[in-house]
C-alpha cells in the first residue's frame, strides 16, 4: 500500500485536522445540502473580522447575481480587484470567503469585489462562468484596470474569463492571480497520480466536481490548459501547494503563459495542502503564501 503524501509542518497538520473536524474525507458522498451545511460550518470557525474602517455593501449585477463590494479606509489605486471563491463549483458564497477579500483587498488598498456565482448541481455549465463573466464586463465597462483573483474553482473561473476576455477584444484586464486553480489536467499522471490521496482534496474528489459542473472537454474556457494558443494574456501570478492533486495544472499553465510570452510570477508552497488560504492564521507557510499573494496583487493593482 503506497504511504500516503502528507506534509510536515505542524501549522498545516494542525489546520488539516481542523478541517476534518468539519468536513470528513468523504464529503463528497453526501447530499449536496449536507456538504454546503459541513462547508458553511468551516468557513465561519475561519472567519476573521474586517479591517478597520472597510466598507462592504452587497448588490446585484445584471439584477440578478449577487456580488459584495469591499472598500478599504485607504485606497492607493484605481484599480478594480474581481475575486471568485473556489469550492469545487458545488459549494461557497458571499460569506465563505469574505474575510480573505476584505484582507487582500485591504492589502493592496484597492476596491474589491466578489461575486456569488451559480453553483452545480442545479446549475451546471456554463452557468457558473456566465455569472462571473457579466461581472467582469460590468467591471470593464466602469473604464478602471481589473485584477481578476480566484482559488481552486475560482481559479478556473478565472482564467476562463481572462481568457474569454481576450478571446473577445475586451481591454482593461492589468493581471491575474490564480491560486490552487484547476485548469484541465488529466487526472491519471503527474500531481494527479502522486497527490491522489492528498490531505484536504483526493483526485477522486476532483473528478467527482468535473463530473457535477458538466463542462464539455472540448471548452477551453472550462479547461483553460486545452486552448491551443494563450499568447495576449494579461500578467499572472500562479501558486500552487506541493500536496496537492491540482498541483501541476498549476505548474503546466505557469510553463505554457511563459512559452506565449506572458509575464508570469509562479510560487509553489512546498508545505502546503489545497485550500491553505484559510490557514494563514495557523500555519507559517500559508502566512507567507498569503503574504505574497497580496504582495502580488497589489503590484498588479499599481498605484
Amino acid at each position: 500500500m503506497t504511504e500516503r503524501p502528507m506534509p510536515t509542518e505542524a501549522g498545516i497538520l494542525a489546520f488539516h485536522k481542523r478541517c476534518e473536524d468539519f468536513y470528513p474525507a468523504d464529503a463528497v458522498d453526501a447530499d449536496i445540502g449536507q456538504q454546503r451545511a459541513w462547508y458553511d460550518a468551516l468557513c465561519a470557525a475561519f472567519d476573521a473580522p474586517p479591517p478597520e474602517g472597510m466598507v462592504k455593501q452587497d448588490r446585484l449585477v445584471a439584477g440578478r447575481i449577487p456580488v459584495r463590494r469591499y472598500r478599504p479606509a485607504r485606497v492607493r489605486s484605481q484599480t478594480r480587484l474581481f475575486y471568485i471563491h473556489g469550492g469545487g463549483f458545488v459549494v461557497g458564497s458571499l460569506d465563505s470567503h469574505d474575510a480573505i477579500c476584505a484582507e487582500i483587498s485591504e492589502a493592496a488598498g484597492a476596491e474589491l469585489v466578489s461575486v456569488d456565482y451559480r453553483l452545480s448541481p442545479e446549475h451546471v455549465w456554463p452557468a457558473a462562468f456566465d455569472d462571473c463573466w457579466a461581472v467582469l464586463v460590468e467591471l470593464l465597462l466602469e473604464n478602471r484596470p481589473v485584477v481578476v483573483i480566484g482559488d481552486s474553482a475560482g481559479g478556473n473561473l478565472a482564467a476562463g474569463i481572462v481568457l474569454k476576455a481576450r478571446d473577445e477584444g475586451l481591454k482593461g484586464i492589468a493581471g491575474q492571480a490564480l491560486v490552487y486553480p484547476g485548469l484541465g489536467g488529466d487526472l491519471v499522471s503527474g500531481s494527479y497520480a502522486a497527490m491522489a490521496e492528498a490531505p484536504g482534496l483526493s483526485t477522486a474528489d476532483v473528478a467527482y466536481y468535473r463530473e457535477v459542473y458538466k463542462a464539455p472537454e472540448d471548452a477551453a474556457h472550462a479547461f483553460p490548459l486545452r486552448a491551443e494558443n494563450l499568447a495576449g494574456l494579461p500578467p499572472a501570478f500562479i501558486t500552487g501547494a506541493y500536496f496537492d492533486p491540482l498541483r501541476d495544472d498549476a505548474r503546466a499553465y505557469a510553463a505554457r503563459l511563459i512559452l506565449s510570452g506572458v509575464p508570469v510570477e509562479y510560487r509553489e508552497e512546498r508545505q502546503m495542502i489545497h485550500a491553505w488560504l484559510r490557514a494563514r492564521f495557523m500555519s507559517e507557510g500559508a502566512r507567507a503564501g498569503f503574504a505574497a499573494l497580496c504582495d502580488a496583487v497589489r503590484r498588479m493593482a499599481g498605484p
